[in-house]
């Protein structure tokens, strides 16, 4: 495997500096009051495209020689991948190609077009996803950037970590949303450099807690198409991902679906931001687990907030 490091990291950040957001870290009273933490969240939810994959898309890119380039990116992706390719692939002008389920959020379809990229439609497991992905690299000689499990992905995603403990002062925790794994992968790079002694926490819904399984059984355990309203965690991990988690995560907690859906909801009610419901899930595990935080500093990194608004899913 081709293991990034933190020096890579670092070249990301200054890669893609020009093409990302250094987002805000927010806070409620409500929230810490009701957990008896101090929570800071890091808002990718304001990311350039609406998601933090924003930064490991970028990344790979902008990475790209000239040559390569021409021939144009590909992936598959449930959709906020997808749709940051399509909008650093734009901001490059070459052309790209993500493969997504059909059941994906019609919003990060729209959203994918909108920033140029082309979507091409396959059944919702990851079989499925994968196999039509072959036929169309096939065909294009496009670079595959992996929604995950691609080293330049993981180096641009721990760019979020990184700016969370240079804007927040010894945290004893940071917790992220856990579906492929890039995000906790990222955050386990930066961390384990920076910031050693930080707990990692990785949330998961208890509909795709597929990574929790393999966590406990020492393997990675993959599911082909779980059901879950946290619809950007639905993927199995990966060799690299795994890596990580294995080696720098605490543990793998899990919440169930009305647990996400009523911490998505207390989120927009208290703290006025979008969040889209993959977003919500460390938030949930943390309600559900008040004891493991209580009376910690604690990173709540927020994925994203690309949802859609004509399918809340508390209508």
């Amino acid at each position: 495997m081709d293991i990034p490091t933190f020096d890579d990291v670092k070249a990301a950040h200054e890669r893609i500096g020009d093409y990302v957001h250094r987002t805000p870290v927010l806070t409620s009273t409500f929230m810490n009051e009701r957990i008896g933490a101090q929570l800071f969240f890091k808002c990718e939810n304001f990311q350039k495209a609406g998601a933090f994959k924003a930064r490991g898309a970028s990344n790979a890119v902008f990475g790209l020689d000239e040559a390569q380039a021409a021939k144009g990116v590909a992936t598959h992706s449930s959709g906020n991948h997808g749709l940051s390719l399509s909008y650093a692939a734009g901001r490059r002008g070459i052309p790209v190609t993500v493969v997504m389920p059909r059941t994906a959020p019609d919003a990060k379809k729209a959203a994918v077009r909108g920033y140029g990229g082309t979507v091409v439609e396959c059944e919702p497991s990851t079989s499925s996803r994968e196999a039509v992905f072959a036929e169309v690299v096939a065909k294009s000689g496009a670079d595959f950037v992996h929604p995950y499990n691609d080293p330049r992905v993981i180096a641009g995603q721990g760019t979020c970590s990184r700016e969370l403990v240079e804007q927040v002062d010894d945290l004893d925790a940071v917790i992220a949303p856990i579906g492929g794994g890039g995000m906790i992968s990222g955050t386990c790079l930066t961390l384990s450099n920076v910031a050693p002694k930080t707990k990692i926490y990785a949330a998961e819904p208890k509909n795709a807690d597929d990574a929790a399984r393999s966590f406990k059984a020492g393997h990675i355990i993959a599911d082909d198409a779980p059901n879950t309203v946290a619809d950007g965690l639905k993927v199995p991990l990966k060799e690299l991902t795994w890596h990580f988690v294995s080696n720098h995560v605490e543990d793998i907690l899990t919440a169930t679906e009305d647990e996400i859906v009523d911490a998505m909801m207390l989120t927009w009610q208290r703290m006025k931001i979008v969040m889209e419901p993959s977003s919500a899930v460390p938030l949930a595990t943390i309600l559900k687990n008040p004891e493991i935080f209580a009376g910690k500093r604690v990173g709540v990194i927020i994925t994203g907030g690309n949802v859609d608004l004509n399918k809340l899913p508390w209508m």
